[in-house]
């Protein structure tokens, strides 16, 4: 009599813990409907015939105008991990200055890719850290955290005007 109603709670238990471990796809970036980046023919299509086809870049070079970056990225998540990247690709294509049609087409992924060490150091500042103990025992000895008899009269503490 409750067997059905143990399986079928059982079961979907058990659908609810294998959903929550299914990876959760996204994508960012540039996304080709139509045309691809890496299909422009070099000599041929121009800026203009690129910005018809694909629509602005994801980026234009700092230093050089005539490059310009299409970059598409695909992540994973599963469950509360970080997001992992699956797939990247940075899609870079060169125009000639003097008549703006397309030099070159270069694609780049995930494993042309290079992690970057970042300098950890940090500038100093004056003094020294102090540790949790002393910053709340810092005042105890002082004098400073308990009223004091002559406090109000003028005079009684040096460096006063009397």
């Amino acid at each position: 009599m409750f067997r059905p109603a143990i399986f079928v709670a059982a079961a979907l238990g058990l659908s609810a813990v294998v959903s929550g471990c299914t990876p959760l796809t996204s994508y960012s970036g540039f996304q080709a409907i139509e045309a691809k980046p890496a299909d422009m023919k070099v000599g041929e299509d121009s800026k203009s015939t690129l910005m018809e086809k694909l629509g602005s870049p994801s980026t234009i070079s700092t230093f050089d105008p005539n490059t310009w970056y299409y970059v598409s990225q695909t992540t994973d998540r599963v469950a509360f991990y970080m997001p992992r990247v699956i797939k990247r690709d940075v899609i870079a294509i060169k125009f000639n200055p003097a008549d703006e049609k397309v030099a070159s087409v270069n694609t780049f992924t995930l494993k042309d890719g290079k992690v970057i060490a970042y300098n950890g150091r940090e500038t100093p500042t004056r003094g020294r850290e102090m540790t949790i103990l002393e910053q709340l025992l810092g005042n105890v000895g002082r004098g400073g955290m308990l009223p004091q008899e002559d406090d109000g009269v003028p005079g009684t503490r040096p460096g006063d005007r009397r």
